[in-house]
């Protein structure tokens, strides 16, 4: 049986490096997983050709192919969006919240294709997605209550200000790690399986565990994006409300 390690550096067909891409400005010094940045940028343009193709050629009378999908994406997504907060304040949140969910389905099942990884199986990349989401809580309940947002965090009383600002702190963690745990162990387990098959490693890139953990992997990687997406809605609907 193959160790993790060992499996890893047998799909690395694509030389994927093993050292960090580091970067020094000034008194700072960055470092960079160049396998997550690609295969972000690969995502990236699958989203990119995937709404050019929804959208190059639109009918009225006869929507077809991508079309219908990101249609029916857009009107789910908006159902979400104004059951949790006013339609009016959601309509100019509605864009960013599609284009979550499009980004992180894409990005948690590009890794079931052979050889290649999820970006979303690196926390540096659920940190800055949940990060987002935190910056629009507040973003969206300044623009809406002014300063008087703040006021929430004195609710019911004084003395629950320690708690409430821990809440507000856990949101961007507990996003951060739901979506990431999920996704990285769906890897995980894939690399084990070709662990234990031994010389089947080399057929198709590993092919043969995918297909194993594909109908699961479907499954955690469409719920997982709707998870981190609901989960959005909710805390920037919880922000505009006018009881917040």
């Amino acid at each position: 049986m193959l160790s993790l390690h060992e499996v890893e550096q047998q799909l690395n067909v694509w030389g994927w490096p093993h050292h960090p891409w580091e970067v020094t400005l000034g008194n700072t010094h960055l470092a960079f997983n160049p396998k997550t940045l690609i295969m972000t940028w690969i995502t990236m343009i699958l989203v990119m050709l995937f709404c050019i193709a929804a959208t190059r050629n639109m009918s009225l009378n006869k929507p077809r192919g991508a079309q219908n999908i990101l249609e029916i994406l857009w009107e789910f997504i908006r159902g979400l969006v104004n059951e949790n907060m006013d339609p009016r304040k959601g309509a100019s949140f509605l864009s960013i919240v599609i284009t979550y969910f499009i980004f992180i389905l894409f990005g948690n099942l590009i890794g079931l294709v052979p050889t290649l990884t999820s970006p979303t199986a690196d926390y540096n990349t659920t940190l800055g997605l949940a990060l987002c989401t935190f910056c629009l809580i507040f973003i969206f309940g300044i623009r809406y209550k002014g300063l008087g947002y703040f006021k929430h965090y004195l609710k019911p009383f004084v003395f629950f200000l320690p708690i409430n600002i821990i809440e507000d702190l856990a949101k961007p963690i507990t996003l951060t790690f739901r979506l990431y745990g999920n996704i990285y162990a769906g890897e995980v387990l894939i690399a084990v399986l070709l662990g234990m098959l031994g010389g089947w490693i080399h057929v198709f890139g590993g092919f043969i565990a995918s297909v194993v953990w594909l109908a699961f992997s479907i499954f955690v990687g469409c719920i997982q994006a709707f998870i981190f997406t609901m989960l959005s809605i909710a805390y920037v609907g919880q922000a505009v409300a006018d009881d917040h």
